[in-house]
């Protein structure tokens, strides 16, 4: 039998990623399950963790980076007075602290404030930060440390879930960059007990995309072709932190050439980080990212291929 033919489809899955497999396995399970020429995730999940994983098909594709840097919450449990070689329950486990009680409500109440806001982290060994071309957990795996320098990172907030004598379950809001195995050892020396690993780990939220939205791997498996691609939140989905402005038609065409054009007068952005804008044709049809310049122009910064925009404009032809 031949191999079912690949498909040009264009959206965002929010998959629901399950225990011990890889992002990238899961990515693989969902390209075939959607028959996608080109997919892409927005950001990994260690096997042992589950949870919220964005999945970019085709068009999308091109602004999967956007999530890289967004706020993200999770569920974490920890166990206290252990550390881990990997900071999880997949290394090998020894205890750190001879104390007979177990922490009280109050004690780690008390303890977590202190991480609340700006902070440093190293890095851990296991993550696949890169290190002259190759991923940290590949020295580690062989034995070798590399040194790792400090960086900020910020929390949001921490709420304590539950406390079922040495086992903590945290909410955690966090900014980019944090690694919530080296948090949770860091608390665990914090509240005097010398360490702790995560048992669990669950992404929940990343920016406005929230677990609730998300399909399990069963669950698609169980679709049909036309459920799945309904399933597919728009590509324009992952940009709605950025104003949108609508062109005309000679604008769009421009903005398609890869000319500037002039920028509305009722939009003025000043931080640099703040001058990308969404752009849309007088028909709602989303165009990509552009980006406003000193000289108030607005200059095409990512935008979809002719190819996607004939295709959309085909299949959405009135009757």
């Amino acid at each position: 039998m031949s191999k079912p033919r690949k498909r040009n489809i264009s959206g965002v899955l929010l998959l629901d990623k399950p225990y011990g497999i890889s992002s990238n396995k899961a990515l693989q399970i969902a390209k075939n399950f959607f028959f996608a020429a080109k997919c892409g995730h927005t950001g990994t999940l260690d096997p042992m963790a589950t949870g919220l994983l964005p999945i970019c098909f085709g068009e999308a594709t091109k602004f999967s980076s956007i999530l890289l840097n967004a706020n993200k919450t999770y569920e974490a449990t920890l166990k206290v007075g252990y550390i881990s070689t990997t900071g999880d329950a997949e290394g090998i486990i020894t205890q750190v602290t001879t104390i007979a009680q177990n922490p009280t409500l109050h004690e780690c109440q008390q303890t977590l404030t202190q991480f609340i806001g700006k902070t440093k982290q190293v890095p851990p060994m296991f993550s696949a930060l890169k290190h002259q071309g190759k991923p940290l957990y590949s020295y580690a795996r062989n034995g070798e440390v590399i040194e790792r320098q400090e960086r900020e990172i910020v929390i949001h907030g921490i709420q304590i879930q539950s406390l079922s004598q040495n086992e903590l379950q945290l909410e955690i809001q966090c900014g980019t960059g944090t690694y919530i195995r080296v948090l949770a050892e860091d608390i665990g020396k914090a509240l005097g007990y010398g360490g702790a690993y995560l048992t669990g780990l669950r992404r929940t939220v990343i920016n406005r995309f929230d677990l609730s939205l998300a399909h399990s791997l069963i669950a698609l498996e169980n679709m049909s072709v036309p459920e799945r691609d309904n399933s597919l939140f728009p590509i324009d989905y992952l940009l709605q932190d950025y104003p949108s402005v609508i062109l005309d038609q000679l604008g769009a065409l421009h903005i398609q050439q890869g000319r500037n054009i002039l920028c509305p007068s009722d939009i003025h952005i000043t931080k640099k980080d703040e001058r990308l804008v969404r752009l849309y044709t007088e028909q709602h049809q989303f165009l990509g990212l552009g980006e406003i310049t000193t000289e108030q122009t607005i200059a095409p910064k990512r935008l979809l291929s002719d190819a996607y925009l004939l295709e959309y404009a085909a299949q959405n032809l009135p009757g």
